[in-house]
């Protein structure tokens, strides 16, 4: 995938890994997703989202006397993870997670499977990390956006400033990992 995808891919799971704990499918879970979806803006999420039921039957979810289909359980989930999102980037919370105070964050970039590339045609890539800072507010930025040539600016500048890769080495990866 695109270096710039992967990155979206792990900013993403960064916010899922922050987030409540327990399962949706958990009476727990669900009514702790509800509750910080009980305001105006997470009730707009939950429109957004598809979920059409009445305030009402919300509340009969969150204190269990009710359970919701597995297509309604999929929606509030997406819900608060945009909902949780857009807290933390309102809030500064994200960027301010990245930056650590302005030592950066160790990222590990894993190079596309070679193995199959014939042997003349083969580059070896090795897993690189490196400490990236100072662009995590535009990234965050960015992802939130959509802005998907930004990203791929940006993935540029780190493979180039930072890796100081031949030209396109890294530009299709595996994946990247967040320490």
């Amino acid at each position: 995938m695109p270096g710039s995808a992967a990155l979206a891919q792990q900013l993403q799971e960064v916010v899922r890994a922050t987030g409540i704990a327990s399962p949706i499918t958990t009476r727990r879970g669900l009514s702790a997703r509800l509750r910080y979806l009980a305001s105006k803006p997470g009730r707009a999420a939950l429109t957004e989202a598809g979920v059409t039921v009445r305030p009402s039957v919300l509340r009969a979810y969150a204190d269990g006397t009710r359970a919701p289909r597995p297509a309604t359980l999929g929606k509030i989930e997406r819900a608060y993870f945009e909902r949780r999102a857009e807290n933390m980037i309102r809030s500064g919370a994200l960027q301010k997670h990245f930056e650590q105070d302005g030592a950066g964050t160790r990222m590990e970039i894993y190079p596309v499977d070679q193995s199959q590339v014939s042997d003349p045609r083969r580059r070896v890539l090795g897993d690189r990390t490196v400490t990236v800072r100072y662009v995590w507010g535009d990234l965050v930025h960015a992802w939130d956006e959509g802005d998907d040539a930004t990203m791929d600016d940006i993935w540029d500048s780190i493979i180039n400033d930072l890796i100081g890769s031949d030209y396109d080495a890294y530009s299709y990866v595996t994946g990247v990992g967040f320490a």
